[in-house]
Parts: structure tokens; C-alpha cells; sequence
């Protein structure tokens, strides 16, 4: 049976045993799966089994790499330090890897968002910084202190960029809640900053839709959020079809 709306893949957090549940469970915010929803796509979450990866792109139009309270392995970016505040999930990373890798080998619309931004600059040869108040004089509070269905600063986004094209405007109300954020982009390209310089958005123009934001769009504080969930799905409708 053919069907009318695409299907985007999500990736899951996971935590081990206790609290929700006695047993390792797997976790994700219900606006992750509305916001997808709500531009026309079929939100299906993604079990972490790189073994699959390839199987699970394949079933797929399109990927959304989420954030999460932890950081990417500096090894996995080449950096032989490991700041203090740093905390790891390895199987989580690197089952997302192993999905990014699947997606950008056929050629699959992907978003990455707040760590999954990250994550994909890593899998495009890019580097990150550990963190951000020991490496940006002057930074912006990216981990803001109001609640994170609010803005908490704006970003300036790069003209001529397909992040412009989609949102169609030159900035952004955008929340923020991470230490962490992409130093090198690697192959991709910066396609907007903060008003401190740290890079916010990056997109790999060699693909028709590939893209990695450091805020949130799922809360869809600023219109361009929903326009970038809607560009997300309509690039895998083409893909569908």
C-alpha cells in the first residue's frame, strides 16, 4: 500500500535502570513527535542497534538526530582532552552514528537538533568546542536561565544559506540549552551564529536537506520553527515520491 505521508525516523535517549522504570528504558519529548506531526510526517522512533541502522534507514524518508543531557565523546572529534563537565552515553552515540552514517550514505533528509547538531558536525569532519564559558570570552548564557519554552537570545542567519531560503527572515528568537557547540562544521557550512559568534545552525549544501540547529524547534518559539519542521518533511515527500 502506498503511503500519503512520509515517515521520519527518531532517535530516543535512553537511561538505565530506575526511576521511570526498573528496567533500561528509552525516553523522548512529546513536541519532538508533534512537531512532525504537525508538519505532515509520521514520527517513528529508533531503538539504539547499530547493527540495524542500515535496516532502519531504509524504512525511513527522513531522520531527526534530538538533543540530549550529555555530551559526544572528544575522541570521536580527535581531541585528546576531556573537559571536567563532560558526561557520556556511548551506545546512544554511537547508534546515532551509525544512523547518521546510513542516512548520509543514501542520501536521506536529516535534522540535527541541540546535541544531534553536534553529533552531525562530528559525522561531517567537524570538531566541537567542550565548553563554552572556558572558550568564548564574552558568551552568551547558552544555557539559559528561564524556562526552555521561552527565547533565550537571537541568532543572525547567514544570507543565501537554505536555512534562509526556508525560514525567510534574517533572524531568529531561539531558546538555548547547551555547554557544548560546534567549533569546526568540517564539510558543512555555518549557516548562522549568535550574537557571541557561537555557531548556531550548520547545513551541508551538497544535499538537498541537511541540516543541524543548536536551539530547540520542537518548542516552536519562533515562526521559523515550524517552517523548518515543514521543509524537513516536504524534502522527505520528494524523497517518497
Amino acid at each position: 500500500m502506498h503511503r500519503t505521508n512520509p515517515v521520519i525516523g527518531v532517535t530516543l535517549d535512553s537511561e538505565p535502570a530506575g526511576g521511570w522504570s526498573a528496567w533500561p528504558w528509552y525516553a523522548i519529548r512529546t513536541n519532538y513527535m508533534d512537531a512532525i506531526a504537525h508538519a505532515g510526517g509520521v514520527p517513528v522512533a529508533l531503538p539504539h542497534n547499530p547493527r540495524l541502522a542500515a535496516d532502519m534507514i531504509a524504512a525511513v524518508d527522513a531522520l531527526v538526530v534530538t538533543g540530549g543531557a550529555f555530551d559526544i565523546d572528544p575522541a570521536l572529534y580527535g581531541d585528546a582532552t576531556t573537559h571536567e563537565t563532560v558526561t557520556l552515553k556511548r551506545r546512544r552515540t554511537g547508534a546515532e552514528l551509525a544512523l547518521l552514517a546510513a542516512a548520509l550514505e543514501r542520501d536521506r533528509p536529516v535534522l540535527g537538533i541541540c546535541g544531534g547538531a553536534q553529533l552531525l558536525g562530528v559525522a561531517l569532519g567537524g570538531t566541537l568546542i567542550q565548553h563554552i564559558p572556558d572558550s568564548v570570552p564574552d558568551a552568551l548564557p547558552h544555557e539559559q536561565p528561564n524556562p526552555r519554552d521561552q527565547a533565550g537570545h537571537t541568532i543572525a542567519i547567514t544570507p543565501g544559506s537554505r536555512l534562509a531560503d526556508i525560514v525567510e527572515v534574517p533572524m531568529m528568537a531561539v531558546n538555548s540549552s547547551h555547554h557544548q557547540a560546534i567549533l569546526d562544521p568540517g564539510r558543512a557550512q555555518v549557516c548562522a551564529r549568535a550574537e557571541d559568534g557561537v555557531i548556531e545552525a550548520i547545513e551541508d549544501p551538497a544535499r538537498e536537506f541537511c541540516l543541524g540547529v543548536q536551539w530547540h524547534p520542537e518548542f516552536e518559539i519562533d515562526r521559523g520553527d515550524r517552517k523548518i519542521f515543514a521543509a524537513l518533511v516536504a524534502a522527505a515527500r520528494r524523497r517518497q515520491g
